[in-house]
């Protein structure tokens, strides 16, 4: 498909429909897509909830190809970079990507298209962004960027503490780059997600310092979508179930989610034993690994995944009809996400989770796992606490990395330190890579989140009515669902 004129800047909503009919085929936007591009090309910032399957990519893809310019693409995983732009490129159209797996003479030839402006959009992991080459390029002053898309926005509060700490330096991105650009150059930001409650919102408005955002929110609300939570006895309970809901289910698309990269393969092993055909899937397997596993998935070959919250994101198998959380996950946000890739045609799909009764005397595999990240969390704010006393009061990333290595401190943890700083307004980043601290001070490790998945999974009220409540869209108070386990048992169906 030949794609359209977008070299200069979009003036009428007609262009703007012509384009994605053009482009997508489409006849009209779906709610609240247009309302969405719309604001973006009002160069507003924005926070757009939709839910998984909404086709939010195409609400800043759209825009991006209809201006003179760059829009910058944050994301969190490899997997979900290469399926956008695989599809975008597909289409003939002016997108790249940049991460660590690409061979040295793509980079190399990204870089050039940088330099030259022949892109309009380019995907990028937070680390990529913030690194010396990429970060070179993009401060040239002809080199004219119009926005940043933090996709999968939610990663930034899920992960942008102890994991992928590079998120919390993000704010700092877009005066770092209007200091370099002519006079009255203007980046707006937008953060898309599925899953963000009024906690969420808030913290990834104050880290990226968005100005005066426009909210577009959806409710997660899917009516085809029954959840369940079912209570396990023992190691043993907890593998019978799973296995009586593949002999009903295995011939359908689905999805079963763990916690760890050990669990994944064990669990695999296992059912492989059983004559199931299906691969664990994490992100310590190569590029083509995920690729190979991906592609046996959307193509049938494979019915179901056993998988850590490294698969789905940005992969679209609309007629995938049953998610399990063999293992809780840590967040109630990581749980809407996840169930959120089951009945995306519209068709009924169930989502199950197994949780160990209550007290854990015979089943202790969720308290024990809890505690263990826990324990991960604690040694990690004790570590940062440890470096913070040794930070000098200002200083450039790369400087103090190098300074507080020679005493055996590592780079990731000196990252980790200064993101939990940040998160605690102890220290402001003046552009990406010079800080300034204010105080050696860290908040206490939270509890909240993790407490707030507990309440949902032992909670006797209807599932879905907790989960609208506790993503601010409540429902009227004897509103029920009718179809989450709750509502069944109750109703006796």
């Amino acid at each position: 498909m030949s794609s359209p004129e977008l070299s200069s800047e979009a003036t009428g909503w007609s262009r703007v429909r012509t384009a994605f009919q053009q482009i997508w085929g489409y006849e009209d936007f779906r709610a609240p897509q247009g309302e969405v591009i719309y604001s973006l090309l009002a160069h507003q910032d924005a926070i757009v909830l939709m839910p998984t399957g909404g086709g939010k990519s195409i609400c800043f893809q759209l825009p991006a190809l209809l201006r003179t310019g760059l829009t910058l693409v944050v994301s969190p995983l490899v997997a979900l970079m290469e399926n956008q732009v695989q599809d975008l490129q597909q289409r003939r159209l002016p997108a790249a990507l940049l991460h660590s797996e690409l061979p040295s003479y793509q980079r190399r030839q990204t870089l050039r298209a940088i330099e030259k402006q022949q892109l309009r959009l380019l995907y990028l992991s937070p680390e990529t962004l913030l690194s010396e080459p990429v970060w070179q390029r993009l401060c040239l002053p002809h080199v004219k960027i119009n926005g940043l898309i933090l996709d999968e926005a939610h990663c930034l509060v899920q992960w942008g503490e102890t994991f992928r700490p590079a998120y919390r330096r993000l704010g700092a991105v877009r005066p770092a780059l209007l200091q370099s650009k002519p006079a009255g150059s203007q980046i707006s930001i937008a953060a898309f997600t599925a899953t963000a409650d009024p906690q969420t919102q808030q913290i990834i408005t104050q880290t990226l310092n968005l100005q005066q955002p426009q909210k577009i929110l959806s409710s997660p609300y899917r009516s085809n979508l029954h959840l369940s939570v079912s209570t396990v006895w023992t190691p043993r309970n907890r593998r019978q179930q799973l296995l009586r809901l593949l002999k009903r289910c295995s011939s359908q698309a689905g999805l079963i989610y763990v916690r760890s990269r050990r669990e994944s393969e064990q669990l695999a092993d296992w059912l492989s034993e059983q004559n199931y055909k299906t691969a664990a899937y994490h992100a310590g397997l190569s590029g083509d690994e995920r690729r190979a596993i991906e592609s046996a998935w959307l193509s049938g070959a494979m019915p179901f995944v056993i998988c850590t919250s490294a698969f789905g994101m940005g992969i679209n198998k609309p007629d995938v009809r049953w998610v399990v959380h063999f293992h809780a996950p840590a967040l109630l946000s990581e749980y809407v996400q996840e169930i959120g890739r089951a009945g995306r045609d519209g068709k009924p799909a169930q989502a199950l989770m197994l949780v160990s009764e209550p007290t854990g005397w015979l089943d202790p595999d969720d308290q024990q796992r809890r505690q263990f990240f826990q324990t991960q969390t604690h040694r990690q704010q004790q570590i940062a606490r440890t470096i913070a006393r040794q930070l000098p009061a200002s200083g450039h990333i790369t400087e103090v990395n190098r300074q507080l290595q020679q005493r055996s401190l590592a780079a990731k943890d000196v990252a980790i330190a200064l993101a939990l700083l940040h998160r605690a307004g102890s220290l402001e980043w003046q552009d990406p890579f010079q800080y300034q601290l204010h105080a050696a001070t860290l908040l206490p490790t939270g509890k909240t989140a993790a407490n707030e998945l507990r309440s949902y999974t032992y909670s006797h009220q209807c599932r879905w009515q907790f989960l609208l409540t506790a993503f601010g869209f409540p429902p009227a108070a004897d509103w029920r669902c009718g179809h989450c386990d709750r509502c069944t048992k109750k109703s006796g169906r």
